[in-house]
């Protein structure tokens, strides 16, 4: 199984490398958005994209470019082109959410925070990115825009994951740097382990929602996708307004790193159990003390969220009025989910969230004995887009694609996924987990795991 060569070797490896090239006047903004917006029209990247901000890209390049040149000072994303999921406002643009119905509604009056962080910062959005429709799967497919292939085996037509589906192909396809996507149950961190990519869930609160359409306000967050975990963590230094990011070279190598086997290691397929298992033994070659600890908080996680959980009470919340309006024109996978939750009770919801705390206050001490734990990302490689046909394997893939990752975003942890897979092999992520507000401490370690865990 190979996995396909990037499309351009002038497309930017990384945020990194493009700040380098930049300052060294060996690129300039104007060359990397023309090169952007010529790959986001080539045949692998159909269906990425639900709209490009050619004039305003183009424009916005030619003027950090004249700053530069002027000698101005300029933000530490200044012009590096990113794409932004279709769920956080753009001023003047319509937030379809990936949903056709949305599509016809108005134009966002101002950028999102998290948005208007990023340009502040000098980032040049390209375009809004694909996603599942409002966010609600963990595959990546959409029946209105399309579902954008997974990079790593054009040929199969794999799925991306979701939601944030176009944010990791852009990525993936060399398009730009990195990508702003949401996570409410594993959307940064899904798509971006099954496309070979670093994806970044940070504490719930770090960065505000303000101007990104709900699924489910008490678990969505907002983090990024890239190529390294130092392009992660300078991103995150400015959506979370923290103003610099973690010094990498002056944080130690993580010697106890806790390894729960309850839930998240069950289910894996064999390469993704291959994968994990050499992925521990260099670990424990490093030095690396891994300590099987046993998390009886996860499978309660599981047991709480049985009947839909808080994402399905909270997005028909949100979305109640849409789906009187037009729930035939839903994509009827999604429809169904947002039903489910009109179905669960008051006092069940009001059960959730008291069972939540408890929860959250038990893997907090856990946490306190082991700061960092590992687990599988997801279980499985991404499955190929017809193996979903029907309603029953789609809904299982998902409840799998969604199983691990879920669990932080209820525990209201923070998690990094790092590819972890052979050259050549499907994609596969190794995830490190840390407590809320651990966020700068998490990617300090993950930046030191990150060569050890992938097989060179």
């Amino acid at each position: 199984m190979t996995r396909s060569a990037r499309p351009s070797e002038d497309a930017p490896l990384s945020v990194i490398d493009a700040r380098a090239a930049l300052a060294a006047g060996t690129t300039s903004a104007v060359k990397l958005v023309e090169a952007a917006l010529a790959l986001a029209d080539s045949a692998p990247a159909a269906a990425v994209f639900i709209g490009l901000r050619r004039e305003q890209a183009r424009r916005e390049a030619w003027e950090s470019d004249a700053m530069r040149r002027a000698g101005s000072a300029q933000g530490v994303l200044a012009g590096i082109p990113v794409s932004v999921k279709d769920l956080f406002d753009v001023a003047g643009e319509v937030t379809a959410a990936g949903s056709a119905v949305l599509a016809e509604g108005p134009p966002a009056a101002r950028d999102a925070v998290a948005v208007e962080r990023l340009r502040r910062a000098g980032a040049i959005a390209l375009g809004r990115t694909n996603m599942t429709e409002l966010a609600f799967s963990g595959l990546g497919l959409n029946p209105h825009f399309g579902t954008p292939r997974n990079p790593a085996a054009p040929a199969e037509e794999r799925i991306p994951g979701g939601s944030s589906s176009g944010a990791a192909v852009s990525v993936a396809l060399g398009i730009v740097p990195a990508a702003l996507g949401t996570d409410t149950g594993g959307s940064v961190r899904i798509p971006a382990s099954l496309c070979g990519l670093v994806g970044f869930k940070p504490t719930a609160r770090r960065v505000p929602l303000a101007g990104t359409v709900p699924l489910s306000p008490s678990l969505d967050s907002i983090g990024p996708i890239a190529h390294t975990v130092s392009c992660c963590a300078l991103i995150d230094s400015v959506l979370s307004g923290a103003g610099t990011a973690p010094d990498s070279a002056s944080t130690e190598l993580p010697r106890r790193i806790a390894v729960p086997r309850d839930v998240v290691w069950e289910c894996l397929d064999a390469a993704t159990g291959r994968t994990l298992e050499a992925v521990l033994a260099r670990l424990s070659r490093a030095g690396v003390a891994l300590q099987e600890l046993p998390a009886p908080e996860l499978p309660q996680v599981l047991a709480v969220n049985a009947s839909g959980g808080l994402s399905a009470v909270e997005c028909f919340t949100a979305h109640r009025q849409l789906l009187e309006r037009a729930g035939a024109r839903l994509d009827p996978r999604v429809r169904v989910r947002i039903e489910r939750g009109g179905r669960i009770p008051a006092a069940e919801h009001r059960e959730i969230l008291g069972a939540r705390a408890v929860l959250q206050s038990s893997f907090a001490r856990r946490l306190a004995e082991y700061p960092l734990w590992l687990m599988p990302t997801v279980p499985c490689v991404a499955p190929r887009v017809d193996e979903l046909a029907s309603d029953s394997a789609y809904f299982e893939a998902n409840r799998l694609m969604l199983r691990n990752t879920s669990l932080v975003n209820f525990l209201d942890g923070c998690a990094v996924t790092l590819p972890c897979h052979e050259p050549g092999a499907l994609p596969v992520g190794v995830s490190l987990v840390a407590a809320a507000g651990m966020d700068r401490q998490l990617l300090g370690a993950a930046a030191r795991l990150q060569t050890l865990v992938r097989s060179m």
